[in-house]
């Protein structure tokens, strides 16, 4: 089996160093294809090892020693567990999907090969950050993610917007991982070691407060990654990348790394309640903030992907309140429905000149039904509607939140699937049904190619059945994760899934019969409501007020009165110096016989003068 962990460990590797090899030459098709197969391969392997690990428990592989300094040693080493297991085969059947579908999507791009190696290196950073035994291991893969997410959200770096999206991305998270790096200082302090296991032994004998810190700052590392509140608004702009990007890194893999590290670190936060509350209650929150915003705006790409920002934080409330698998159940079940989102939207995007404003399309049933039918699947499923994958995940978290006597978070959280369902479906009414705006444009709609119709198929299905799964799921994963046991009468249950179940329907409904009608009268839009959801709670513009500008003015100052004129004074002036002291020194060597004996004088003079002055006491 160490053969497979290799192969699908290094399988999207060699596929990124293969496609680098031409990613400055025109495109050339077969890099999309091998790209496609080598993530294929990793596939293939990660749902042996799934199988494996089944059948006969976790396989762990040291590799070979990496870092040794003094008492530091931590071996490149890697674990296939119950939950990385899962994370892999996530990862992998997600990636392969969207390297098959980016075959069409990149076809008339310039850069198409360069794309393709740095989707597969995205892959193995993330294989790296969820296959690791050790948390340097998981950092190096975590830091990774990030390199290839600013690259591919920047892939077309022509675009300011682009740019400016990418660094944002780019700088936020890196604010976050100073606090995971204080949390990986602190743990090799307290325990003398990296390693997953003998952390895990020592946290209960550690000092509650020393977990407490701990526990915080390996958090504030996940807010940045999974785009959590207030540090959560890179996650729209992150849309400015192409479309199977927003796919594959924003709705289905590395914004749930922040998800896996608390997952992971089970053990941890399980002995820290009150830390595990907070982020369960910051969860409840981001949960119906983002669905608040996504009720009003426009963008096809940016609605979705404040939808990914709500359903991380129904995953954060499940972690923080100690229900680690039914989390890493949702991460699953929602990577492959709203990927199939992403993907879907891309196919739109394509047919719509790259026209984003969901306002300008309307009627696109009629040119591109296969399309709509695989949005309105994975539409359903994001609204928790039986017998859809949605609903099984995120349902038992409403139930998790009642069980623990949350009651505000579990109305937070209940009140946030009304709206879920009804973005999910003003999206689906305004794109694929009601009156044809997008004739006015002179746009002529046109369904994707076939094969990537085929390539989403797989993810339309999953979105169907992958809940019933649930049973099945638990068993497996709760072998390494604690068991989490819901006390809550049959028939209270039974009442709490009708009304999370009514009033996700109530929420479609409505949307149903409000765009039917052509919507909501302009009037609205003049409405401060509207203003502030649209205006994301002037969030944006209050960093750019207090923290982009101060720190603009800042940098000018720094630049102009400390840089310009002390620093580069100061370095113009030495050199200056050294260059005056050297023109005149060269008379020193003019190669004269008589100049170089005077200079033989002036030298003895001066060693006999050092002789006397520091003449060895008697």
């Amino acid at each position: 089996m160490e053969n497979y962990l290799y192969t699908a460990l290094f399988a999207p590797l060699a596929s990124s160093l293969f496609v680098a090899l031409f990613a400055a030459r025109p495109k050339m098709l077969f890099t999309g294809i091998v790209a496609s197969l080598l993530i294929a391969i990793s596939m293939i392997a990660s749902f042996v090892l799934l199988i494996d690990v089944n059948t006969y428990g976790p396989l762990h592989v040291t590799m070979m020693d990496w870092i040794a300094a003094g008492n530091l040693e931590v071996p490149f080493g890697f674990v296939v567990d119950e939950v990385s297991v899962i994370m892999m085969v996530t990862v992998t059947l997600v990636s392969t999907i969207v390297h098959i579908y980016s075959i069409g999507y990149m076809d008339h791009d310039k850069s198409f090969n360069r794309f393709f190696s740095y989707l597969s290196a995205f892959v193995f950073s993330m294989m790296i950050l969820v296959m690791s035994d050790n948390f340097v291991g998981l950092f190096i893969g975590w830091e990774g993610v990030g390199l290839c997410s600013w690259l591919l959200i920047g892939f077309w770096y022509h675009k300011e917007s682009a740019s400016w999206a990418a660094n944002e991305a780019f700088i936020m998270n890196r604010i976050a991982d100073l606090g995971m790096l204080m949390g990986l200082f602190l743990i090799y302090w307290s325990v003398g070691s990296f390693q997953y296991d003998e952390f895990f032994a020592s946290v209960k004998t550690m000092d509650s407060t020393l977990l407490t810190t701990i526990g915080i700052f390996l958090f504030i590392g996940a807010m940045g990654k999974s785009a959590q509140f207030p540090l959560h608004t890179w996650l729209a702009d992150a849309m400015e990348g192409p479309t199977p990007v927003s796919a594959l890194i924003h709705a289905a893999t590395m914004v749930t790394a922040g998800v896996y590290l608390v997952i992971r670190c089970g053990e941890l936060y399980a002995l820290i309640p009150d830390v595990g509350f907070a982020i369960a209650s910051l969860g409840a929150f981001v949960a119906l903030f983002a669905a608040s915003m996504a009720l009003v705006n426009n963008d096809l790409k940016r609605i979705i992907a404040y939808s990914t920002l709500s359903q991380l934080g129904y995953m954060f409330v499940a972690a923080g309140l100690g229900a680690y698998w039914i989390a890493l159940f949702h991460l699953m079940t929602h990577a492959f429905f709203k990927s199939l989102l992403f993907l879907g939207a891309g196919n739109v995007m394509h047919a719509m000149h790259d026209e984003l404003n969901i306002k300008k399309m309307g009627g696109l049933y009629g040119s591109m039904k296969a399309t709509a039918i695989l949005m309105s699947v994975a539409s359903v499923a994001l609204a928790g509607i039986y017998p859809f994958a949605g609903f099984f995940s995120k349902d038992k978290i409403l139930e998790v939140a009642f069980n623990e006597g949350a009651y505000f978070l579990w109305f937070a959280l209940f009140i946030g699937a009304g709206l879920t369902a009804f973005y999910s479906f003003r999206l689906v009414m305004l794109v694929f049904f009601g009156e044809k705006e997008h004739v006015k444009y002179g746009i002529h709609p046109h369904e994707a190619q076939p094969f990537v119709i085929y390539a989403l198929l797989p993810l339309g299905l999953l979105a169907i059945v992958a809940g019933f799964l649930e049973h099945t799921f638990e068993g497996f994963v709760t072998r390494l994760l604690a068991q989490y046991e819901i006390h809550i009468e049959h028939g209270t249950e039974a009442l709490l899934i009708a009304a999370t179940l009514g009033i996700a329907l109530s929420g479609i409904a409505f949307a149903v019969y409000m765009y039917r009608r052509g919507g909501f009268p302009k009037s609205w839009e003049e409405r401060f409501c509207y203003k502030l959801l649209s205006n994301q709670y002037y969030i944006p513009k209050l960093y750019e007020l207090y923290i982009m500008r101060p720190f603009s003015a800042l940098a000018n100052f720094a630049w102009q009165k400390i840089d310009t004129k002390v620093v580069d004074l100061t370095v113009d002036l030495i050199a200056k110096m050294v260059y005056s002291t050297g023109e005149k020194s060269r008379k020193m060597q003019s190669g004269n016989l008589s100049d170089m004996l005077r200079w033989m004088v002036v030298g003895m003079i001066g060693l006999l003068i050092l002789a006397f002055v520091y003449r060895p006491m008697v």
